[in-house]
């Protein structure tokens, strides 16, 4: 597979999806940052844009976005609150380990070129 994402239209609604298909392939057990997930999808440097876009999906939406974390694998919703208590919990059944508020990125961080043929 070539990639597929590399050039996102320039459209908001095609930049979302863009995002959402390259998020919706990252398996469980694994985490991304937002800037790796801006970039798989072709959209560059957009890592804020891209925590501000999943900041807004609905409370029921599908989508895997408790396996974004922060640069370095630290996880940026704050413990102790809804999504942040959410996103632990959901990491830690999916097997991730969370220690001092990060993932291991070397351990738990998604390399799709490892995972296609």
């Amino acid at each position: 597979m070539s990639e597929p994402y590399a050039h996102a239209a320039e459209s908001p609604e095609a930049r979302r999806t863009a995002l959402f298909t390259v998020l919706g392939q990252v398996p469980p057990g694994k985490v991304v940052t937002y800037g790796q997930l801006a970039e798989l999808a072709g959209l560059g440097r957009a890592a804020r844009w891209v925590g501000r876009v999943l900041g807004q999906l609905p409370a029921d939406s599908r989508l895997p976005w408790h396996r974004v974390v922060g640069a370095g694998g630290r996880l940026s919703l704050a413990a102790s609150t809804p999504s942040g208590d959410e996103q632990r919990a959901r990491l830690r059944a999916e097997g991730v380990e969370v220690s001092n508020n990060r993932v291991g990125i070397a351990r738990h961080g998604w390399r799709p070129m490892e995972h296609s043929g």
